[in-house]
């Protein structure tokens, strides 16, 4: 994102704490923090794994919030 030249420091850029905050659940998986995968899609289904694991209780409370009404 290129940043207009009057901005000068630190500014906030929008959403990236949304990546930011990502990449920190992947870092509680231990298999994820090293590149330990020979092949390249081996470890992007392991990420596929890992955000589903990590987006099933937010789902499920959707769904139980959505079946109670």
């Amino acid at each position: 994102m290129k940043l207009p030249e009057a901005k000068k420091g630190f500014v906030l850029l929008p959403r990236r704490w949304v990546v930011e905050r990502s990449f920190g659940w992947l870092a509680r998986f231990r298999r994820l923090s090293r590149d330990y995968e020979r092949l390249p899609e081996v470890l992007g289904g392991l990420h596929f794994l890992v955000f589903a694991v990590l987006m099933l209780p937010a789902a499920a409370w959707v769904l139980a919030a959505a079946g109670s009404s």
